[in-house]
C-alpha cells in the first residue's frame, strides 16, 4: 500500500531540489495536500509553459510551500538551506533530465547530474540531522542508468551501470556516488541518522510536462494546434507510467527509511507491469485516438536520424514490490486518458489546471 496520504507527512519537512521541473511540480502538489512543511530549490521552470507556473506555484504558493530560487551547482548556498531547513526528508530530483540536450550540451549534463548530486549529499553530510533524529535522503535518478545492452527482461538494481550518452552516462555517474557517499559517510551507525536511497523509475508521462523531444509533449503541443506529428523511434520500447506513481513510491521509500532505517536504503526500481512495456508507436496511436478525430499523426516512417537512443529499456521491479510493498495503481490506458484529458484543459484555457492536478492526485489515491 502507498501511505502517503494517511497523515505521516503531516508537519514533516521536506526539502525537494528540482521542485520547477514537471516532476518537481506534482511532489509538491502531493505533499502540500499531505500537510507536509516543504522546501523546494531549483532553477527557474525548464520550459515556457510549465506545470509550475500553471499552477501558480510561485505566484499562488501553496499551504506550507516555500520556494528558493538557486542553483544545485552552488554548494555554499545549498549548504546553508541544508543547514537552517534541517529537513526530516530530502528529494533530490534536480537534474539535466533529457537524452538529446545531453549530445549538445554534455559538459553541463554531468555537471548538473553529478556534481548537483554531490553538492547536494555534501551539504546533507556538513549539517546531519539532530542527534537520536533521521533524516531519509531520496536520489532521483533513471532507468536510462544502466548499462542497456537491448536484453528483453528488465534490468535489477544489481546489475551494471553505464551509458551510452552523456545523460544515462551521467545518472550511472550519481549513482555511483551516492553509493559512495553511503558507504562513506551515511552508514548503519545510529549516531548518524542519515539513510540514502537511489530511485530508479521508467518513462514517466503526465498532464504538465512540456518538455522538447517528448513523446506526449510534442504531441499535445502539435494536436492543440492542429499539426501532424511525425514520430521519431516508432519501435523503441520503453515502460511507460503516469508521473504520480514514481513520485508517490519515492515518498513511500522515504517513509519506510524513517520508520526502520537502512534496511531500506540502496538502489530502488519503479516502473510498470511488463503489460505497460510498449513501444512508442503504440502509445502514440493511443494517445491520438483518446484525442479525437481531429489528431495527426504519422507512423509510417521512422526518423531516427539523430544520436543513438536505447531501442529496448525496461525493469524488474520485484525488489520494491516484495519489500516495500509498492504496486503501480493506474494502467497506462488510463494514465493516457488523464493525460490527454489534462492537456485538453491546458488547450482549452477553461479550467484551473491546480485544481485539476488535484482533482487527480484524490482519484489515484482513491483507486
Amino acid at each position: 500500500m502507498l501511505r502517503v496520504m494517511d497523515g505521516f507527512y503531516r508537519g514533516r519537512k521536506v526539502l525537494i531540489t528540482g521542485h520547477t521541473g514537471f516532476k518537481g511540480a506534482w511532489m509538491c502538489l502531493l505533499l502540500s495536500r499531505a500537510g507536509a512543511k516543504v522546501l523546494g530549490y531549483s532553477l527557474d521552470p525548464p520550459s515556457t509553459p510549465s506545470l509550475f507556473g500553471l499552477t501558480r506555484l510561485d505566484s499562488e504558493p501553496l499551504p506550507g510551500l516555500a520556494s528558493i530560487h538557486a542553483d544545485i551547482l552552488d554548494l555554499p548556498r545549498l549548504s546553508q538551506t541544508v543547514a537552517e531547513f534541517d529537513p526530516d526528508v530530502v528529494i533530490h530530483m534536480a537534474a539535466q533530465s533529457l537524452v538529446r540536450p545531453s549530445y549538445t550540451d554534455p559538459a553541463g549534463t554531468f555537471a548538473a547530474n553529478v556534481q548537483g548530486t554531490v553538492n547536494l549529499l555534501e551539504a546533507c553530510r556538513k549539517s546531519p540531522p539532530q542527534k537520536g533524529q533521521r533524516r531519509a535522503i531520496v536520489t532521483v535518478t533513471s532507468d536510462k542508468c544502466y548499462e542497456n545492452r537491448e536484453w528483453l527482461y528488465g534490468y535489477r538494481e544489481v546489475d551494471r551501470l553505464g551509458g551510452h550518452d552523456p545523460y544515462s552516462a551521467s545518472k550511472a555517474c550519481a549513482e555511483l556516488a551516492a553509493q559512495s557517499f553511503a558507504r562513506a559517510f551515511f552508514g548503519p551507525d545510529p549516531a548518524q541518522g542519515t539513510i540514502l536511497a537511489s530511485a530508479r523509475a521508467g518513462n514517466v508521462i503526465g498532464g504538465g510536462d512540456f518538455a522538447t523531444d517528448r513523446l506526449v509533449p510534442d504531441m499535445a503541443r502539435a494536436f492543440a494546434k492542429g499539426e501532424a506529428v511525425h514520430i521519431r523511434r516508432p519501435q523503441a520500447v520503453r515502460p511507460w507510467q503516469h508521473v504520480l506513481e514514481p513520485v508517490a513510491a519515492y515518498l513511500l521509500l522515504a517513509r519506510r527509511m524513517l520508520e526502520a532505517g537502512h534496511q531500506f536504503a540502496g538502489a530502488w526500481n519503479f516502473g510498470p507491469p511488463n503489460r505497460d512495456v510498449r513501444t512508442v508507436g503504440e502509445v502514440a496511436a493511443r494517445f491520438a485516438e483518446i484525442w479525437g478525430p481531429e489528431a495527426m499523426l504519422d507512423l509510417t516512417r521512422d526518423l531516427n536520424q539523430g544520436p543513438h537512443e536505447a531501442g529496448l529499456l525496461t525493469l524488474d521491479c520485484a525488489k520494491a514490490h516484495s519489500l516495500l510493498g509498492w504496486k503501480p495503481r493506474l494502467d497506462l490506458d488510463a494514465a493516457l486518458i488523464w493525460c490527454a484529458g489534462w492537456y485538453r484543459a491546458w488547450a482549452d484555457a477553461k479550467m484551473d489546471l491546480r485544481a485539476l492536478c488535484n482533482t487527480r492526485i484524490d482519484e489515484f489515491f482513491d483507486e
